[in-house]
């Protein structure tokens, strides 16, 4: 049995092609699959819609209301939590990403030659400017938080029991759900595909999100900001020195003449720079921990109804 999670959030004018969709994958898996769909707080009729029309769909469902928009991946791993197959695999709801996919990755998943897959673009139709943004966000993300990101990125993939366990046991938040398969380990493929071009409504995944997610990631992946605000420290205090050695000979050769102007410069570079340190790092870590601590869960549910296959 393979379960599919796919979030949605403002997907209304998708919900007819998606059901379609994922009707055709139910037949072509001969009915050997679960579908969750996990409804992100999503402000639109999304819920209202997906709950009148399953019944009618002959699929084996579970409809999911989050009590607020927590974002697609604490969406993502709701749906893991509530799916009970065998393999799972994420599926978004605008369609871009091609159905097939899902098949060819249980196709992988089956032969048992990876524990996850993920689908990685090959090529993308989407207008020149938002290719630029994600060229540019997957680039830095390669850079600075998982090297091994394929350079078009990713955001479905497919894997097995194990591996959903696994993933499930990392529970810190303000994470990334991508960058945390990546880190797992296990064996791993790679499925290319085309994205296809948005047929309905707008992207959420807005530049600001993406900015976020980024930093999310960065700070849960890696020391970076640490390294840079010691560097920025380090900088700091050589700048003061400079300016001391300045100061000093102004003093010296009689061209600064204020009394205890050279001592307090010197004291409030100085001292600048070493606070704009300490409080980068201690301030970065304290925070990640105590955002640790609290332990609440990435997402709520509202309410959940499941359908059955007639």
């Amino acid at each position: 049995m393979l379960s599919l999670i796919i979030p949605v959030y403002r997907n209304e004018g998708s919900i007819p092609d998606l059901l379609a969709a994922v009707q055709g994958l139910h037949q072509q898996l001969a009915g050997a699959l679960e579908v969750v769909f996990v409804v992100d707080g999503s402000p639109d009729r999304c819920h209202a819609l997906l709950r009148a029309q399953l019944p009618a769909t002959g699929l084996n469902a579970t409809l999911v209301l989050l009590t607020r928009n927590f974002g697609a991946f604490a969406a993502v791993r709701m749906g893991l939590q509530q799916a009970t197959g065998e393999t799972f695999a994420v599926m978004a709801a605008d369609l871009q990403e091609p159905p097939e996919l899902v098949l060819q990755m249980q196709a992988v998943l089956a032969r048992d030659e990876a524990d996850v897959v993920v689908a990685e673009r090959a090529l993308r139709h989407d207008p020149f400017l938002q290719r630029w943004q994600a060229q540019l966000f997957w680039a830095a993300y390669r850079r600075w938080v998982v090297p091994d990101m394929p350079p078009g990125g990713v955001d479905i993939f497919a894997c097995s029991r194990a591996f959903r366990d696994a993933l499930l046991t990392l529970a810190e938040s303000r994470s990334s759900l991508i960058a945390q398969i990546f880190w797992l380990g296990f064996r791993r493929a790679s499925v290319p595909y085309v994205r296809q071009p948005r047929q309905h409504g707008q992207s959420a995944w807005t530049w600001s999100k993406k900015i976020a997610y980024l930093a999310d990631s960065v700070f849960a992946f890696t020391d970076l900001p640490v390294r840079l605000l010691t560097r920025a420290g380090m900088l700091g205090m050589a700048v003061a020195v400079a300016m001391a050695v300045v100061v000093l000979f102004g003093k010296l050769s009689g061209l600064i003449a204020v009394p205890g102007y050279s001592m307090t410069l010197i004291a409030i570079l100085f001292f600048g720079a070493l606070n704009l340190l300490s409080l980068g790092i201690v301030g970065t870590y304290a925070w990640r921990a105590y955002e640790n601590t609290k332990q609440r869960p990435q997402a709520v549910a509202l309410r959940v109804d499941r359908f059955n296959a007639s």
